[in-house]
């Protein structure tokens, strides 16, 4: 159901198995994620980060690659909770080299699953927000 890049073998994360709560920045807008929602649409793994922004109608997320782990235009920053999160793969690393302003708690928002254990604070960089909107979203 969600976006799956061909030429990696990795295999998606486990969703989350309880609700959490993740919170976007700067905006300061909190969703609650329920697992048995998941997942909300078709981009990045069922849970990520990237498919949690698009069920909470938060579309500052850009994502060229359709969530497939092919760009880098997904890079967050997990301010809170990034313990809950799943640990990062090697082709996740690889693309994250090729984003700006890469911290010790970026991550790709389409690779990215927290597991519920904690509330997740996310951080979209300015400079990778999306401000265009579709008319009626």
């Amino acid at each position: 159901m969600s976006a799956q890049n061909p030429y990696l073998e990795a295999e998606a994360p486990k969703p989350p198995a309880r609700r959490y709560r993740v919170t976007f920045l700067p905006e300061g807008r909190t969703f609650e994620v329920d697992p048995g929602q998941l997942p909300y649409g078709r981009v990045g793994h069922p849970g990520s980060l990237l498919d949690v922004s698009n069920g909470a109608g938060e579309t500052g997320i850009d994502h060229a690659c359709g969530g497939m782990c092919a760009c880098s235009t997904c890079h967050v920053i997990v301010r809170e909770g990034l313990s809950s999160c799943n640990e990062m793969t090697e082709p996740e690393a690889d693309m994250l080299d090729n984003a700006p302003g890469v911290t010790s708690h970026s991550r790709l928002a389409c690779q990215t699953v927290p597991d519920g254990s904690c509330d997740v604070v996310i951080d979209v960089p300015d400079w990778n927000r999306n401000f265009v909107r579709e008319e009626g979203n």
